[in-house]
């Protein structure tokens, strides 16, 4: 039976299910069917990619890929990404540069309503900024959900002390609000993270920490921390493609960082899912796979990509004013 490009892309990708993270495999297709294949001593096995079902496929190290997959994946909608040891760095030779980098699907039939909104303010720094403000309180209203919600406390044993975030939240809200530049708001989400990585390893137990990416002899929570943060990146890429909006057009991280757009939209979720899974599997003492799996499951039932694409998609109408 033949399928057609068109049923590929049947199930929207804020409901798709899978990220794939893969090494030291082929990725082919076969009888019609992606599939990457993995060697154990003599024999190979052979796993099936369901890509209508699929995000991203991040290709780490000791990975190729056919010609044949590459269209099959574009024709589904899914992102590629090129990538190092346990999915960091990211690199790939594409529109955006490293740390991250996509080979995103070439459809000229994405939606242009979103990006003609975008760009109607993106040029006025003011309203720039107010967009940017706009996802640093979306980004506060996640954290409180998220870790003070019941399931997080119940299922993970996450309790942060309520009466010391609250006031920490809020706190941020306020200077947030009233900056005056993106210099300004930079520096307030700055001191809220350290803030927050202070309070989060209190919480676990973790001890003294402090924040480290990719260097050598980095602790747990710093690998975990950069592993978990390029998960969001690929989700990130996915949002900002599907709404059609490059990811050169940031809000947040300047005019000048091309690919700022995906650490804008992965800022949204960073903070609020990733850092307390990777302060949790680092005291548990998780393997990497293990906690990429309970990051992927933590994104799914929080539904972050649909709330990266509805936070791209309100943010154009409001700040625009629906002018198209």
């Amino acid at each position: 039976m033949d399928i057609m490009p068109s049923d590929l892309k049947t199930i929207l990708h804020s409901k798709r299910a899978n990220i794939y993270y893969l090494e030291k495999c082929r990725v082919q297709v076969n009888g019609g069917r992606v599939e990457y294949i993995t060697n154990e001593g003599k024999d190979s096995c052979y796993w099936n990619i369901p890509i209508a079902n699929t995000t991203a496929v991040m290709l780490g190290m000791g990975t190729s890929v056919t010609q044949a997959a590459m269209r099959e994946l574009a024709r589904a909608g899914v992102m590629v990404g090129f990538c190092g040891t346990d999915s960091t760095p990211l690199f790939a030779a594409n529109e955006i540069e490293i740390p991250v980098s996509w080979l995103s699907p070439q459809s000229e039939y994405r939606p242009t309503q979103y990006l003609q909104q975008w760009v109607s303010f993106w040029f006025d720094d003011e309203k720039r900024l107010l967009a940017a403000k706009r996802f640093q309180q979306l980004r506060l209203q996640q954290i409180e959900r998220q870790w003070l919600g019941c399931r997080m406390q119940r299922e993970s044993s996450f309790q942060p002390d309520e009466t010391r975030l609250r006031p920490l939240l809020n706190k941020a809200a306020e200077g947030m609000s009233e900056a005056g530049d993106h210099t300004v708001l930079m520096l307030k989400e700055a001191q809220l993270t350290k803030a927050l990585y202070k309070l989060v390893s209190q919480t676990v137990g973790y001890g003294d920490f402090s924040r480290a990416k990719r260097g050598s002899g980095i602790d747990l929570a710093n690998r975990f921390l950069d592993q978990g943060n390029y998960l969001a990146y690929g989700l990130a890429a996915v949002a900002a493609w599907v709404t059609g909006i490059p990811h050169g057009l940031a809000v947040m991280h300047g005019k000048t960082r091309r690919g700022g757009l995906v650490f804008d939209l992965a800022d949204l979720i960073k903070d609020a899912l990733v850092m307390p899974q990777a302060f949790l599997s680092a005291m548990q003492g998780e393997d990497a796979q293990a906690f990429r799996q309970a990051c992927i499951a933590t994104f799914q039932r929080s539904n972050a990509l649909d709330f990266m694409i509805e936070t791209l998609q309100q943010t154009a109408s409001e700040i625009a004013g629906d002018r198209i």
